[in-house]
């Protein structure tokens, strides 16, 4: 029989840590939870909001959740699959909400519709396609669809101002869709398991080496940053979810699985317009496709976000280049991540993958005149002086090795050793929106025969909907029924 974690530690102060340390501490509230963060703040790299989408990706309005072929048939399992997690996680947030985790839930979630928008034949053709499948399935069955420039402008005015009518253009709406701020989540989950007194979270804490002790237990070395002392806190069970940076502490635990992955740092940029008689015009996020060779998290899109109180409209993000692995890193990263391990498989992708390496060329080198430019195929009026740039999120793009060739992984990746006592989450896209299930699927396969059994009520009570199939009609209707109602979703 399976033992039940005593001492945990969780690597990073993000969303996937803070949901993990909920989830854990209702299944077992003896557990000894630790949390160490290397910044002086919470949810500031991966989990903030201007590091991230910030979309609440529930594949709405994704178009790289369902390809096409080269038959023309478009894919929606993907889609589903993750409209399914986003549904997950929202049950998970109301149950934060209806027991004081978390603070009124439009500090953290806003509603805001969803949309993809397209234009040329082809691709016209491809978002037809592509309404016509998902919304015969419950979780899309509220999805409109549009080629008409009135209705769209109905829906957001200023990607249609300034086009020609003669123009093919079509879109897609979702009202459902919503706003997350994560960094915002995040640090409500924290101070309210602090409030309660159920974790011990240090910031300016680094962890700086992981060892496996002969009574299998980890011994965690962790550095204070303002003393400069160093202390070890063993632990039974360790996630790390330290972002970017999740792959070079992987690589340090030594485990065999850590072996076969590395990573390629991708930054993001986003143009952000603050000017209000601009975005009082556009409550949408607006979705395209993504260029040849583009890595997920560049799809461009133009986006509402309110943060911290302030509305503003960002496009992006525009693919920058930087040798750290995250925001606040160390530009000596990626080289501290190659090895005589993975150095072969590492070269093999980036010479199976020259699309991505001249896309990232091509975006270092745009110049804010060009990146307005390429706004404008969205917004035609835009105008050069009310947009600024802004650094966004550093991602690490996971690159494992697979019969001896390093393939590429747009997605997110649990890591875990044979014995479950230690694992960590890597990549990028969907990333913070499906965390739920990240973390569910992290203890399925950490702690199997619990989850099948010990655990299956506890989990039941954060996620009603846990076991069964959310893509049934009823149960959906139920499940939104209630999210909608307890997240303020529908104005």
């Amino acid at each position: 029989m399976e033992k039940q974690p005593q001492e945990v530690v969780l690597i990073g102060a993000g969303i996937m840590s803070a949901t993990l340390s909920i989830l854990l501490k209702k299944i077992n509230p003896a557990i000894k939870i630790s949390v160490f963060e290397k910044l002086d703040k919470i949810g500031f790299e991966s989990s903030d909001a201007f590091n991230n989408a910030g979309t609440g990706h529930s594949a709405f309005c994704e178009l790289n959740y369902t390809p096409i072929d080269k038959n023309g048939n478009v894919n929606i399992d993907k889609a589903i699959n993750i409209a399914k997690q986003f549904e997950t996680s929202k049950e998970f947030w109301s149950y934060l909400v209806e027991n004081n985790y978390v603070s009124s839930p439009e500090k953290f979630l806003r509603p805001t519709p969803h949309m993809s928008f397209v234009w040329g034949e082809d691709d016209v053709n491809f978002l037809r396609k592509r309404y016509e499948k998902l919304s015969q399935h419950p979780l899309f069955k509220d999805m409109e669809y549009s080629e008409d420039f009135a209705k769209i402008k109905e829906w957001a005015p200023l990607i249609v101002n300034g086009r020609n009518e003669s123009e093919k253009v079509a879109a897609t709406h979702m009202n459902l869709g919503t706003d997350v701020n994560f960094g915002e989540l995040t640090r409500q989950i924290f101070q309210g398991l602090k409030n309660k007194n159920e974790i011990t979270l240090e910031t300016e804490h680094e962890v700086k080496d992981l060892t496996r002790l002969s009574n299998g237990k980890w011994a965690v070395k962790v550095k204070d940053l303002k003393s400069g002392n160093n202390k070890a806190v063993n632990a039974d069970f360790v996630f790390i979810g330290a972002g970017g940076g999740a792959i070079l502490l992987l690589q340090k635990s030594g485990i065999p699985e850590s072996k076969k992955f590395g990573g390629f740092p991708v930054g993001g940029q986003w143009l952000i317009c603050q000017n209000e008689e601009v975005i009082k015009q556009h409550h949408a996020k607006v979705y395209g496709k993504a260029k040849i060779g583009a890595p997920p998290m560049s799809v461009p899109h133009l986006d509402t976000r309110v943060i911290d109180g302030k509305q503003s409209l960002l496009f992006g993000p525009f693919a920058t280049f930087s040798t750290k692995f995250l925001k606040y890193g160390s530009n000596l990263d990626l080289f501290k991540s190659v090895n005589l391990g993975n150095v072969g498989f590492l070269m093999n992708c980036g010479l199976n993958n020259i699309d991505l390496t001249k896309y990232l060329i091509e975006q270092v080198m745009l110049s804010k005149a060009k990146k307005v430019e390429s706004l404008q195929e969205y917004l035609p009026e835009a105008k050069l002086d009310d947009w600024f740039e802004q650094t966004a999120g550093q991602r690490v793009q996971v690159i494992e090795q697979q019969d001896g060739k390093g393939t590429l992984k747009f997605g997110t990746e649990i890591v875990t050793s044979q014995d479950g006592s230690m694992s960590a989450l890597l990549g990028a896209s969907p990333g913070a929106s499906t965390s739920v299930s990240a973390m569910l699927n992290l203890m399925k396969q950490c702690f199997p025969d619990l989850m099948k059994n010990d655990w299956n009520d506890a989990i039941k009570t954060m996620i009603p909907s846990y076991g069964e199939d959310l893509g049934q009609a009823d149960l959906i209707e139920a499940s939104r029924a209630r999210t909608t109602k307890v997240l303020k979703i529908l104005e």
